[in-house]
């Protein structure tokens, strides 16, 4: 009976009715799912609804399709609490929802088809809540960087009365493309219009005046969402798989399926000949993305020797 949950999992965490608000499309483990009181780990394929908050961990990346047509990503050690999902409006399709994001990096990126489509999304980054409209905008909540650098970043814009080669802590949104419309708790309504531009809310301090941002800098924040090939990640549609172990009998399977799945490793089970079981991660879109994986998890969490396969 146990085996037979384990096994099942996945379907306890989709509903099954409804087009999904929202679905994972691509994994860099280990990244979890919260829903209620219940935590799984995630995987392509699992729809996502209002209520649903995401979680990722060290080095892992999480890029979400929504049921407009939208990407959004999120970067390692992050926190997004969805809430407001809906697709109708007064009978007519309209894609609503707020993006509540409490740690780490994102990016909200609506492609061309989606710009046609009616939406409302808000994203909260700190005290900021973003209109989004039509826009790519990338953000992070509880980055740090040396004063000297963040001078650069915005290119030579003098931070007076800070030591230049102290660290800050700050949350600051970086407009990509489009425009987005924000509404600071203390400071009000604010407007970015122009791609390249950035709003810095230091740690403790009120945010600054929108600025430019170098795109040298802006291309290394992007990085921190993006899900880079040949680092082992998973993809809706993948047909590789990594073999982590097999073990004599049913105890010690799932014992390892709930340890690893803990671990933020969305695990299956496979029963073979002889009573022996194995334990894999599947959808890995090639070889290499597979073998990558393989060598990631060689050494960690009981995995010794892992294999792939299609």
């Amino acid at each position: 009976m146990k085996l037979l949950a384990a096994l099942c999992v996945l379907l306890l965490v989709s509903p099954a009715w409804g087009v999904p608000d929202a679905v994972v499309s691509g994994v860099k483990m280990p990244a979890w799912l919260e829903r209620g009181a219940q935590r799984f780990a995630l995987a392509p394929g699992v729809e996502l609804y209002s209520g649903d908050a995401l979680v990722t961990g060290t080095d892992a990346r999480l890029l979400l399709l929504a049921a407009d047509g939208s990407a959004i990503k999120l970067g390692e050690n992050a926190r997004m609490q969805l809430s407001g999902m809906t697709q109708y409006r007064h009978d007519e399709p309209m894609f609503t929802a707020l993006l509540d994001v409490a740690k780490g990096a994102f990016r909200f990126t609506t492609s061309a088809l989606a710009k046609l489509r009616k939406r409302e999304v808000s994203i909260k980054v700190a005290d900021v809540t973003l209109g989004i409209r039509g826009t790519d905008v990338w953000g992070k909540v509880g980055g740090s960087m040396k004063i000297a650098d963040l001078e650069k970043a915005m290119m030579g814009k003098a931070m007076a009365g800070h030591d230049k080669q102290a660290t800050m802590t700050f949350d600051v949104v970086c407009l990509v493309e489009g425009q987005v419309s924000m509404e600071h708790a203390a400071q009000g309504g604010l407007m970015m219009a122009q791609p390249m531009t950035l709003l810095m809310m230091p740690a403790g301090e009120a945010p600054m005046a929108v600025s430019e941002v170098t795109k040298e800098q802006l291309d290394k924040w992007l990085l921190e969402t993006e899900i880079v090939a040949g680092q082992g990640a998973a993809r809706s549609g993948g047909r590789w798989k990594v073999n982590l172990m097999e073990v004599a009998d049913q105890p010690a399977a799932l014992a390892a399926y709930e340890r690893l799945r803990t671990a933020g490793y969305a695990v299956r089970i496979q029963q073979l000949a002889a009573g022996r079981f194995r334990l894999h991660l599947t959808q890995l879109p090639t070889r290499a993305e597979a073998e990558a994986l393989a060598h990631a998890l060689t050494g960690k969490l009981g995995i010794q020797s892992p294999t792939v396969s299609r």
